[in-house]
């Protein structure tokens, strides 16, 4: 079993520093990897970034990363992204990561996603330039998501992981106004994770939503978004699957329960 351990929407600032220190001091003994599902900071900055980075800096396993929102408040979020790697954390953003755990190969698969609704309810390309790049940006989000997670599939990667910031399915986002679910998450993430395969997807962003969801061709969804969990850090339990053993990868690869148990 591969130990997976989960947090979004942190919302780290300058007088955070510290806070979420001691409980992942631990984590390398509960967990054999560390998925941050964005919204690390408040307002996106460098110095926000900077304590991001502090506070997940050398913990003993792998950290991979996608940032959300908040992150790009500032225009800063390259500067964001430049702190976490500088510590060794591996931001997604279209992109997958093959990683060598117990000797086998885990793959994750990141991008921050965007809004636009679910099936029946959802956003189209259709009318203004402005509704049609809205759409337009999330289809691109969930292309790149879906593209990776068949590069790792083709890397013969034993476990996957899907890990955005927005939603890819409405379970998740029950107890969260349905006036505003256009703006959690798109239904085209979803489709992504069921056609490129994954064991497991993980997202934040939806502070009053739902922990347990499935998609259609049923891979569990988690909303690991810290006020939804209510702790430091969810964990789970992913069962490995024949084959795929010691790391690689490809183009668009980074280098580098119910099937799924929480606790």
């Amino acid at each position: 079993m591969i130990r997976v351990a989960a947090v979004g929407d942190i919302h780290l600032g300058p007088g955070s520093a510290g806070t979420l220190r001691p409980a992942f001091e631990s984590l390398h003994e509960q967990a054999d990897l560390l998925l941050l599902a964005g919204d690390l900071t408040r307002h996106g900055t460098a110095e926000e970034g900077e304590v991001v980075a502090g506070e997940v800096a050398g913990l003993g396993i792998p950290v991979v990363a996608v940032l959300g929102n908040h992150d790009y408040q500032s225009d800063q979020e390259a500067e964001v992204a430049a702190a976490l790697d500088r510590v060794g954390v591996t931001v997604l953003e279209g992109e997958g990561t093959v990683l060598n755990i117990r000797g086998a190969r885990v793959g994750v698969a990141g991008t921050k996603g965007f809004g636009g609704g679910f099936a029946g309810r959802s956003g189209g390309e259709f009318g203004e330039p402005e509704m049609k790049d809205f759409i337009r940006y999330t289809r691109r989000c969930a292309d790149g998501l879906r593209k990776s997670l068949t590069m790792l599939a083709e890397a013969d990667c034993a476990v996957r992981i899907a890990l955005t910031h927005y939603a890819p399915v409405p379970d998740t986002l029950a107890g969260e106004p349905l006036e505003i679910y256009p703006f959690l998450g798109s239904y085209l993430l979803a489709e992504a994770v069921d056609e490129g395969g994954a064991d497991l997807a993980v997202h934040g962003h939806a502070h009053m939503g739902t922990e347990h969801g499935m998609t259609s061709e049923g891979v569990r969804v988690r909303n690991v978004a810290q006020p939804v969990i209510g702790r430091a850090f969810a964990v789970y339990h992913l069962p490995v699957h024949a084959g795929g053993a010691a790391a690689g990868g490809r183009g668009g690869v980074k280098a580098g329960a119910d099937a799924v148990g929480a606790h």
